[in-house]
Formats: C-alpha cells, sequence, structure tokens
C-alpha cells in the first residue's frame, strides 16, 4: 500500500515518461516483483539482465583488461569476476566503473525508446538505487523488502553462496529499515505471491492520475 497520499507524490514533469525505481535488497523479491509490473504492461529496464547482456557483449574486453583471466570463451565468466572482487573494495570499485556507465547507457537507451513509443510509465529495476546509481534518477520509488530470516534463508539457498559473501554482500547494502524510509511505496515479500501483487496493483491504481 502506499506510504503517502498521493497528492505528496512528486509533480511529474509531463513531457517525459513516469519513472518508477524499483529496488530492494538482496532476495527481497525485486525481480519478482519487476515481473508483476510487466504483468500489467509497464516497460521494464532490469539493470542487473543490462550487466548479464555487457558480460556478453560491449563490456567483456574492458573488463578482461581490469582482470585478466576472468572471461571464457568471448563471455565474462561471472563466478571467476566475483573471486577477483567480493571483498576487494578496490578491484570492486575498478569494477563497477567498467560497468555503471555501460548500464547507465542502456538505461537512457531503453528510456529513450519508451518515450518515443509514448509510454507514460516505466520501471527501472536497479538493486544499488540509493547506494550506488541515485535515486533522483525516478520520480516514484518502490522498495521491496523481506524480514531477516526470510532473506538470510533465501539467499543461502543460491548456488555458491555462503553466510561469509552474505554478509559482504549486506555490508555494501543500505539497511532495509532506511530504504523502507525512503520509499514512497513498500512492497513485504514475505506474505506471498498473491499479496505482493495486490500491492502492486494497489500502487498502479495510486499512480494512475499521474499517467
Amino acid at each position: 500500500m502506499p506510504r503517502f497520499a498521493i497528492t505528496s507524490l512528486p509533480i511529474l514533469c509531463g513531457e517525459l515518461v513516469r519513472v518508477i525505481g524499483l529496488t530492494g535488497s538482496i532476495a527481497s523479491g525485486k525481480s519478482t516483483t519487476a515481473g508483476m509490473f510487466a504483468s500489467h504492461g509497464i516497460p521494464v529496464h532490469d539493470a542487473d539482465a543490462a550487466v548479464h547482456r555487457l558480460y556478453r557483449g560491449a563490456a567483456v574486453a574492458v573488463v578482461e583488461a581490469a582482470f585478466p583471466g576472468v572471461t571464457t570463451e568471448g563471455v565474462v565468466d561471472r563466478a571467476r569476476l566475483a573471486v577477483r572482487v567480493i571483498g576487494d573494495e578496490a578491484a570492486l570499485a575498478r569494477l563497477e566503473a567498467i560497468v555503471h556507465p555501460l548500464v547507465r547507457e542502456s538505461e537512457n537507451a531503453f528510456l529513450a525508446r519508451e518515450r518515443a513509443k509514448g509510454s507514460r510509465l516505466v520501471v527501472i529495476d536497479v538493486p544499488l538505487l540509493f547506494e550506488v546509481v541515485g535515486a533522483e534518477r525516478a520520480d516514484v520509488i518502490v522498495v521491496t523488502s523481506v524480514d531477516a530470516e526470510t532473506q538470510r534463508r533465501r539467499v543461502l539457498s543460491r548456488p555458491g553462496m555462503t553466510e561469509s559473501r552474505l554478509a559482504t554482500i549486506l555490508r555494501r547494502q543500505m539497511p532495509d529499515s532506511e530504504k523502507r524510509q525512503r520509499a514512497h511505496f513498500v512492497i513485504d515479500s514475505g506474505h506471498g505471491i498473491d499479496a505482493a501483487e495486490r500491492e502492486v496493483a494497489a500502487i498502479l491504481a495510486a499512480l494512475a492520475p499521474l499517467s
């Protein structure tokens, strides 16, 4: 449900698409929620998917130059790259300096395409919207959230994930409580798919007067 009354949401520029910034901590249900927006016909730019494309294309040569040995058959091996950067702040900063501008280019191209098509509402799905990217890129912020124990259980069920790696990831992410405070809308994914879908529908209904 909305955190704020509709009249307290930003006054949006009529000539631009309205941008929903979707973010949330690891295993908070963000990707599933992005799919729910897409099922309502809202175009979604997925930053993680953009990185996957870049690791098979435009970013391969420059990532290999910065981290020799992390590519296999012309593709960045994410597992090898993770070994090189996780826990090494300087290495992670070098990688982000390479990847983030390319993802931003992809996002800008997406917004330009949707503007040309006449879309009035879009979603940018960005894991580190607050921490790295800048929430000012979005008109409205939606945060996905889940309790810490459910988050931990979800993350540790992923292949190759460990308690140590989870701790490293969480240190780089803004605490969930702070994200919730900064959001216009919060979706708690701990109550199941049906509840989350109802919340997405409520958000779109609340935003309908602005689109």
